[in-house]
């Protein structure tokens, strides 16, 4: 056990997930077991650019293990980026007497740590919560299982509506630029097509397929689109020329927006969480910093930060083959 680690800091940035408040949760109560101190920083970088913080206990993080959002807040730092930046956060965890960070968040908050890391021999581990599921390292990311119940769940009530009126809705879910999000909930919610931006269907590929269900006796459809596709400039535009070509369909477009990162954890995610989180506080008492933690095969790993920023998630080209034969 590395005895120089007396008091361990957790943030949150960049966009929330469901289950950002179970790490914190698991972080405070896991340094409590080894007799540390933790510290949370409120607004990620930000925080710790300004000294804003709090002591935290085994009973300050109570009850917080069902609750979406967290409670230490997130945001993006611009200040961060800048080299005077990260020098008044260096500054403020000395005065904080904190010797490591653990880090919780997505690829944005990942380079930020390793930058600072590098800058000032900072010992930091990143724990991958993000919606997005985008993450190298780790077959899944804290907040992706919930945002999936989530858009499924949303579907579900949009397809009564859609076979209520005959309608084609166009369901547009969150991902930035990867697709996971879409292609599972699409499968798992049964949709006609799924548009995703690691796999160019084509407009013209769309309307035939729109069409051989419509021939085929389907009088609604569900059509999710990742808001990375690059089909159309925008899911609205992509409806409009659909109407346009299919002038028998009668579209409608549904945003779900940020519905999918609030909510209440999924338990996947809640357990996920903590077992990271236990694993981030071990690996910094064992020496180890500059790494992120993941679940791979159903195991804690962990690999650099530069290899969790340099990958890329491949899309499941097993599940495109099946939302293809199910579509039919």
């Amino acid at each position: 056990m590395n005895n120089t680690i007396k008091r361990i800091g957790v943030m949150t940035s960049g966009g929330d997930s469901p289950g950002m408040n179970a790490a914190i949760r698991a972080v405070a109560r896991s340094c409590a077991y080894y007799n540390i101190q933790c510290v949370g920083f409120y607004r990620g970088f930000q925080g710790m650019i300004e000294g804003d913080y709090v002591d935290m206990d085994a009973r300050s993080v109570r009850n917080i293990i069902s609750r979406g959002g967290t409670i230490l807040k997130s945001a993006r730092s611009k200040e961060f980026l800048t080299p005077e930046g990260r020098k008044k956060a260096a500054d403020n965890l000395r005065k904080a007497e904190v010797d490591a960070m653990i880090l919780i968040g997505g690829d944005g908050t990942f380079r930020g740590g390793k930058i600072f890391s590098e800058e000032y021999g900072f010992p930091v581990i990143g724990v991958p919560g993000t919606i997005d599921n985008d993450i190298s390292g780790t077959n899944y990311t804290i907040g992706y299982d919930t945002a999936l119940n989530t858009v499924v769940e949303a579907i579900d009530k949009i397809r009564d509506t859609a076979s209520s009126h005959n309608r084609l809705f166009f369901v547009e879910v969150m991902g930035r630029d990867a697709g996971f999000i879409a292609l599972n909930s699409g499968v798992g919610a049964g949709a006609e097509e799924i548009l995703i931006p690691e796999e160019d269907l084509g407009l013209d590929r769309l309307l035939l397929s729109l069409e051989r269900s419509r021939k085929s006796g389907k009088t609604s459809s569900i059509v999710v689109v990742s808001e990375g596709d690059k089909i159309g400039k925008n899911v609205f535009e992509l409806s409009e020329y659909v109407t346009k070509n299919l002038p028998d369909y009668d579209t409608r477009v549904t945003v779900l927006g940020h519905i999918q990162r609030g909510g209440s954890p999924s338990c996947f995610d809640r357990v996920l969480a903590s077992r990271l989180c236990v694993k981030a506080v071990e690996l910094l008492l064992a020496g180890e910093k500059d790494v992120m933690v993941g679940l791979l095969n159903n195991q804690i790993e962990f690999c650099t930060l530069e290899n969790a920023l340099k990958g890329r998630h491949n899309i499941n080209e097993d599940l495109l083959r099946i939302s293809d034969i199910l579509s039919t």
